[in-house]
């Protein structure tokens, strides 16, 4: 894990947010599976948020209950920094998505791009054991990776790539399909990479 951490906390001290490969100016794709999950007051944990302006927006759109997981705390800082005042209404943490020991369950998880840099067995098994933890029954779980046609690497590592099919296989069966979307993000360097979502409902 320490690894893993020096090579984030160096990343978003090497770069503004919006410099960065994975950067979006609004996360209209996960805002659109969070609205359609339909869940009412619902707590949302962002799961390996980085900068990212999606906590922006979750404010904006009236969600009182977020909750933003990074492990570097130089990304947090970022975001705390761009919020200013309003920083105040999240719950922040520093924490890896494979380590991380949460205060309670969540009604919705969100995961854009964290999952597919696990390459190792015990990673992912430690991930998806946070996932059944932590989620509530009838919670969704909205996970977007690199698709099969996207990279094989990202910020200098190995990712591994999925399409629908493999992430409910990977979740098993507490966990229900619901919805899929693609996505061609473009990076700030205008370089096209290939995103599967999936919004998944959990059962047990």
């Amino acid at each position: 894990m320490s690894d893993r951490k020096t090579h984030w906390e160096d990343v978003y001290r090497g770069k503004a947010a919006h410099e960065l490969a994975w950067f979006q100016p609004r996360a209209g794709i996960s805002l659109d599976l969070i609205a359609a999950a339909g869940i009412p007051n619902a707590a949302v944990i962002d799961m390996g948020a980085g900068a990212s302006r999606l906590v922006d927006d979750l404010v904006a759109a009236g969600f009182v209950d977020v909750t933003v997981v990074d492990i570097a705390e130089a990304a947090l800082a970022q975001a705390r920094a761009r919020l200013g005042e309003r920083a105040e209404r999240i719950n922040w943490i520093t924490a890896d998505a494979t380590e991380v020991e949460l205060p309670r369950q969540y009604d919705i998880w969100h995961d854009r791009a964290v999952f597919h840099f696990l390459m190792e067995d015990a990673d992912r098994e430690a991930y998806l054991e946070r996932l059944g933890r932590f989620l509530k029954v009838g919670g969704q779980a909205i996970i977007a990776a690199f698709a099969p046609d996207g990279p094989d690497k990202c910020s200098g590592l190995p990712v591994r790539q999925y399409d629908e099919q493999t992430l409910a296989a990977i979740l098993g069966p507490n966990y229900t399909l619901i919805e899929t979307r693609r996505e061609m993000h473009s990076t700030p360097a205008g370089i096209e990479q290939a995103f599967v979502y999936c919004r998944f409902e959990k059962r047990a």
